[in-house]
């Protein structure tokens, strides 16, 4: 499928690499060649709802982190775009084709002929590929500059500015020739995550490998799945058994989450029927190639009578990639990372003809421009009070290795 797409300026492929969880619908899908496009900045949330309202079909795109700065008036970001992504884009495709969780059926959707279309996904030929090139990334921000940020942080979190923020450095590679759908297959192959996304805009691509959902509507059911907690994977069954344990029971990590759950249940609230916030599962351990990871899952029930895109409007940026409270936390990010985040803890997701939709959390991600020539990436972690400036940044190397190794 990904082999005939790349004829396409603009496509997203979503792939759940065979996670078989218990509200997957699909094992992948692709969308193609766009009919009908909205991309803008003010009020993006109303006209999704009113552009789906009239035409009732898929709609596939994303929100870029930086669309807070529409949701918030009094938020800024101040440092340069390097990749391009605009605020919002969504698309309604010619040519929608999924297979479903159970891997039985393929389906084509489509403007054109579906058999057509078929057949040429069938005879599409591989892509003769290079060999991916060495690369040395480049880190915006030192490791004293970090440790000396999360000190810094601390202290804003002892002052009772916040108490609890995520905080993420860049790594860039300038003047590099890459071919994005190698790379994307090169990254699903080491890191096959649930919510893995290969999208291209244009010139701009996403190269996504995300274990965490943002957020899911089935009907009037919504929920959210926020990650906070993560474990190194070890070789050894025994010590990585003794490692998934501790994380069970790490204070800190459970600390991080729990509050995470709790931003989460305020979220949903303010577009929810009153009474069905409800956490399904907390402190839940989920084993992912390169690490462990601690998911909680919140649900509650659509307020009737609004928009669907509100359940959108009043949890993004999602509470796993700021902190709390909310504000506060992202006018801290834009004073002590040293980049715009971009695409980076946005989103990437499909709206179905129903009005059903499902979003990504885009991290564990690789971003380029081939205009430019700009690769980068972004990692980081929650800063508590408890952190350990030395063991955070050990914790956004480990995944940063995840995404840098391809290229060594």
């Amino acid at each position: 499928m990904l082999n005939w797409a790349k004829q396409f300026s603009i496509l997203l492929f979503l792939d759940s690499n065979n996670y078989r969880q218990k509200y997957s619908c699909y094992e992948c899908l692709l969308a193609v060649k766009p009919v009908g496009t909205w991309d803008g900045e003010d009020d993006a949330l109303l006209k999704l709802s009113q552009l789906h309202e009239e035409h009732k079909d898929w709609v596939f795109g994303h929100i870029c982190y930086d669309y807070k700065n529409q949701l918030e008036s009094k938020l800024t970001s101040s440092h340069k775009e390097r990749i391009g992504f605009p605020l919002t884009n969504f698309f309604i495709p010619q040519t929608v084709c999924h297979i479903n969780a159970a891997q039985t059926t393929l389906t084509i959707e489509s403007f054109e002929d579906p058999g057509l279309i078929y057949k040429a996904i069938k005879e599409a030929a591989a892509e003769e590929l290079a060999l991916i090139p060495s690369l040395q990334f480049t880190s915006v921000t030192s490791k004293q500059q970090y440790l000396d940020s999360i000190r810094r942080l601390r202290t804003h979190i002892a002052d009772g500015d916040c108490y609890e923020i995520n905080y993420c450095n860049e790594g860039y590679c300038q003047g590099v020739a890459v071919q994005p759908l190698q790379v994307f297959n090169a990254l699903n192959a080491l890191s096959p995550a649930p919510f893995a996304a290969c999208y291209r805009l244009d010139d701009k691509y996403l190269m996504c490998a995300s274990p965490e959902r943002y957020l899911r509507k089935e009907g009037s059911k919504l929920l959210s799945q926020p990650i906070k907690g993560t474990a190194r994977r070890d070789t050894d069954p025994v010590k990585d058994a003794e490692i998934k344990e501790h994380l069970r029971n790490d204070i800190k990590e459970r600390a991080e989450n729990v509050m995470i759950v709790d931003l989460v249940r305020n979220d949903l609230a303010h577009c929810s029927e009153t009474g069905s916030i409800a956490v399904e599962e907390l402190f839940g351990i989920y084993s992912f190639p390169q690490v462990h990871q601690m998911i909680s899952t919140v649900t509650g029930m659509l307020r009737q009578g609004v928009p669907f895109t509100d359940a959108l409007r009043y949890s993004f940026p999602m509470g796993s990639m700021t902190g709390a409270p909310k504000h506060k936390v992202m006018q801290l990010i834009d004073k002590y990372e040293q980049s715009r985040r971009e695409l980076y803890s946005g989103t990437v997701g499909y709206i179905t003809p129903a009005g059903d939709f499902d979003f990504n959390v885009v991290i564990r991600s690789l971003f380029y421009n081939e205009t430019t020539q700009y690769l980068s990436y972004q990692t980081g972690g929650a800063i508590t009070y408890d952190s350990d400036p030395e063991k955070e940044w050990d914790e956004m190397r480990l995944k940063a290795w995840a995404l840098e190794r391809i290229f060594s």
